[in-house]
């Protein structure tokens, strides 16, 4: 009777848990998704820690035998370093060392409040966090707003740079011919506009996940708001810049890229004349987290070279 008692008691616990686990899928899943997915990497051996940098913390993952070759990789504009999720486990096999920073304002990292967040600081940033870790050369990775910022890097730095890799890369003088206000969505029709934007065929997302994403969206608002102002106003194009570049880069874009459409990453392969561009078919700007499958072998022998 005793161990009856007992039983039912566990189950009861466990169905406690199952319940309370519902009530918080319901009323937060966005943030129940981020914890399940922090700790999935965790079980795989992701690392995530904190260095402070410019007197504010900032995050970052890292992954692979600490031995092996540095490889930094920057998310692009309201990411963070779980974006990498996918790509990240194919180059820490490869016997890489791969460090992916939350940038100040993403993330888990600080959103200070005096801070720009326009590319030239982010870059800074970066550099800043490369000088805290010790990196003295790396190899460097940039997607969409995180190829613009890197590609300031590798310009500025190129003593520090081996190899660069643009994913989807912005930082060209184009205005984007989307309506920008789409990455602050107001509403469940602007996130599925949004949606569209960033992958073909997006899938259906359930009203209760939806209102979760716009109530995040409205938190972080503010600093999707000032970097845009900054990346707009067309002071930081890199267009005069990438001629001058003498690292081997590697250029991958998804072939049906509507945020930064291939276009533009014919036009960054022209700039530098010793770069190497791979499209991947069927894919779109989120390329990097949805193909890492398909991109990622050349992306291991491009780093291998």
């Amino acid at each position: 009777m005793k161990a009856l008692r007992v039983f039912l008691g566990f189950v009861s616990v466990l169905a406690g848990l199952a319940i309370a686990g519902g009530v918080a899928f319901w009323l937060r899943p966005v943030e129940l998704a981020r914890d399940l997915l922090y700790m999935r990497l965790s079980l795989n051996g992701v690392e995530s820690r904190s260095i402070v940098v410019g007197g504010h913390r900032m995050h970052y993952d890292a992954s692979g035998p600490a031995s092996g070759s540095a490889v930094v990789l920057v998310h692009g504009l309201g990411g963070h370093a779980e974006d990498w999720a996918n790509l990240a486990p194919l180059l820490a096999r490869a016997g890489f060392r791969v460090y992916m920073p939350d940038l100040p304002g993403y993330g888990r990292s600080e959103q200070p409040a005096d801070f720009s967040y326009s590319v030239p600081d982010e870059a800074a940033a970066i550099v800043g966090f490369l000088d805290a870790m010790g990196l003295k050369r790396v190899d460097l990775g940039g997607w969409s707003i995180g190829g613009w910022i890197v590609e300031l890097i590798a310009s500025q730095h190129a003593d520090r740079v081996d190899r660069l890799m643009l994913f989807d890369a912005a930082g060209l003088s184009e205005k984007p011919q989307w309506n920008t206000a789409l990455f602050t969505p107001a509403n469940a029709a602007e996130l599925d506009q949004l949606d569209a934007l960033l992958m073909p065929d997006p899938p259906r997302v359930p009203a209760f996940i939806a209102e979760d994403l716009l109530r995040a969206s409205r938190r972080d608002a503010w600093v999707i708001h000032r970097a845009l102002d900054s990346m707009l106003a067309g002071r930081d194009a890199t267009d005069k810049l990438l001629p001058e570049l003498k690292m081997p880069v590697l250029i991958v874009w998804g072939e049906l890229d509507r945020i930064t459409p291939l276009g533009q990453g014919n036009r960054i392969h022209a700039l530098i004349p010793q770069s190497k561009l791979e499209v991947i078919p069927g894919c779109g700007h989120l390329a990097p987290g949805q193909c890492a499958d398909k991109l990622g072998p050349g992306v291991v022998e491009f780093l291998r070279q």
